[in-house]
């Protein structure tokens, strides 16, 4: 196999998608975007995603950010990540996963508690919840300030009601008010074993969750919509639903599947 690298950086201040959804595909991962309904109020758009994939090496670096305010929180949130894109890469690449995620933890916690990235944030207007999470060979790792959102759906998982990873954490941002200011930086991270067979793992922000009749607040109809269709077409009707629905605030999901052939941990007895 080649050794197939792709990436992926988008921000609403670029293209706002208000009234409009968008699915892009990005090797096999799926990005989904809406701007929200201009006739509830929405006309901007303060999202951003960013998407690396390198197929040979098995893994994905995804990256989902909910600004408010302005989107100039986020902008810088990517920004940073694209010029330490160079740094960063070499450890997904590391010998051991854990190595990658331990080196992961340290990077990123340097980077928004260096100096400059701090005085930048200082001068931004508004500030961004930001969910960073990586897959790499059987392990979904995740670091998460704010209130985005990551599912993992495997159907083990599923009968036992599993279905979100992260904790959803209020009054956390990165920007004019930030937590990496503060005496003691607050943000989540966690691990988690990939299941033997097929995981879904789907990132959104907010605007599908808190949409009005609230149609993916449970978990289990995000889940379900993939029974009967393609990832993207999937993607493209939830946000179609949530449109149809009046939701105000935008939404963006980066989803994708990945096939583990290990087994997974079990208990002791079976």
């Amino acid at each position: 196999m080649n050794n197939i690298i792709q990436d992926f950086c988008w921000v609403g201040s670029q293209e706002n998608f208000v009234d409009n959804s968008n699915v892009h595909q990005l090797n096999h991962v799926t990005v989904g975007r809406f701007g929200g309904n201009s006739d509830t109020g929405q006309y901007k758009n303060e999202d951003g995603c960013l998407v690396w994939v390198n197929e040979k090496e098995d893994w994905e670096f995804t990256l989902i950010l909910d600004a408010h305010n302005t989107a100039e929180s986020a902008e810088l949130i990517l920004e940073q990540f694209i010029h330490e894109r160079f740094q960063i890469k070499p450890l997904l690449s590391l010998p051991t996963t854990q190595q990658t995620f331990k080196r992961l933890e340290e990077k990123i916690v340097n980077m928004f508690q260096s100096e400059e990235f701090l005085s930048a944030c200082r001068r931004v207007k508004g500030e961004t919840a930001c969910l960073i999470v990586v897959r790499k060979e059987k392990y979904v790792w995740w670091f998460s300030v704010g209130d985005c959102i990551l599912y993992l759906f495997h159907p083990e998982l599923a009968a036992l009601g599993q279905y979100q990873l992260n904790q959803r954490q209020f009054y956390e941002w990165i920007g004019q008010v930030n937590t990496f200011e503060q005496a003691v930086p607050c943000y989540s991270v966690g691990l988690k074993e990939l299941r033997k067979g097929e995981n879904r793992l789907f990132l959104t922000t907010d605007g599908l969750v808190e949409c009005p009749n609230e149609p993916y607040s449970d978990p289990r109809n995000i889940y379900n919509s993939f029974f009967n269709s393609k990832d993207d077409e999937s993607i493209q009707s939830m946000l179609k639903n949530i449109q149809d629905n009046g939701v105000r605030d935008s939404t963006t999901i980066v989803c994708w599947k990945v096939n583990i052939l290990k087994e997974a941990t079990r208990p002791s007895d079976q």
